[in-house]
């Protein structure tokens, strides 16, 4: 017999079946993600939107910002039409359902509507998750959220075609960098083949996650890397780098453009962490951390009123930059 690979662990049947139960029985539901959606968050959400909106179920879907915009690089995914700005989200909602969120107040303006929810389902794969939900489908060894919501679509018997698909691919690519970290197992390729099946294009998608980027963000890369600074007497080796909204004005890039710079400085193999500070559009800093295995960066988040996984995590700061690296630094 084959055994049955798909990554989807901890959460205890009964949970799963309650959760098809409860939204089944629904006929409006209310989705939600974190604030600055990834791949993974907006992928997954999107997916169970489309699975839902096509089973005849009235569907809202969001994420907390007041300037509300779908980041660039993720408006390939299909399904957007399901999404409304936060003003037009249901206050109290009968069913909430919310996705890749490990605390409430990642919800942002959100997170009085999941409080007033009458049934709060959280779908999520943090280790640093609150279980804040009224049903928690918290698996931490799940590879991205995406693992989770194909099986939620599973178990509610919806079909998954090209579309839905193409949302939970995008989820899978994101969180596992490109299936080249440690959580890519036999279970995450199994997954990758059946989405691949339904004709998505892999190279698309990588293309758009990946490949396309505004002349401008050049020249805030350029920017972003003269100031880098490489600390190896701290922990197991730290290299850091900032960039201002100044620096983003400049060129005309909004936040969501610069999320890709950690990985340009994580590469440094004299540095076990990589540490990129963003400041947002409300002058905070957004805080962004990598380790490649020595340090445990979600306890260091966490610490710092954040959270995350032990090798990606973050934390928000409205402290300096020096202050809020020196908190950091002796963490590590």
């Amino acid at each position: 017999m084959t055994p049955d690979l798909r990554d989807v662990g901890p959460v205890p049947v009964g949970d799963w079946d309650r959760a098809v139960g409860l939204i089944s029985s629904a006929d409006e539901i209310a989705l939600a993600c974190h604030v600055s959606p990834d791949g993974d968050a907006l992928g997954s959400m999107l997916a169970l939107g489309m699975a839902l909106r096509a089973a005849g179920k009235r569907v809202t879907a969001s994420f907390g910002e007041r300037r509300f915009r779908v980041p660039r690089l993720l408006r390939f995914l299909p399904g957007q039409e399901i999404l409304a700005e936060p003003d037009a989200y249901p206050l109290a909602p009968e069913l909430m359902i919310t996705f890749d969120v490990p605390t409430v107040d990642r919800l942002g303006v959100l997170a009085g509507n999941a409080v007033k929810a009458r049934e709060l389902i959280v779908v999520d794969h943090h280790r640093s998750n609150t279980g804040f939900g009224t049903l928690n489908l918290v698996d931490s060894g799940a590879a991205a959220t995406a693992v989770l919501a194909e099986e939620l679509i599973n178990r509610l018997g919806l079909p998954v075609d090209k579309a839905i698909a193409t949302c939970l691919y995008a989820g899978l690519v994101t969180d596992t960098g490109s299936f080249r970290h440690s959580s890519t197992t036999p279970g995450v390729h199994l997954m990758a083949a059946r989405l691949t099946a339904t004709g998505l294009n892999p190279e698309e998608i990588a293309r758009e996650l990946w490949d396309r980027s505004p002349f401008g963000y050049l020249k805030v890369l350029g920017t972003v890397l003269d100031r880098v600074t490489l600390e190896p007497e701290v922990g197991e080796g730290l290299v850091w780098t900032f960039v201002t909204r100044a620096d983003r004005e400049a060129h005309g890039l909004p936040y969501d453009e610069v999320e890709g710079i950690i990985d340009v400085i994580r590469r440094t193999e004299e540095a076990d962490v990589a540490v990129i500070l963003k400041e947002d559009d409300d002058g905070a800093w957004q805080v962004s951390t990598r380790s490649k295995g020595a340090v445990d960066v979600a306890r260091v988040c966490a610490a710092l009123g954040g959270g995350g996984h032990t090798k990606a995590a973050g934390f928000t700061s409205h402290l300096p930059v020096e202050q809020t690296m020196a908190s950091l630094r002796a963490l590590l």
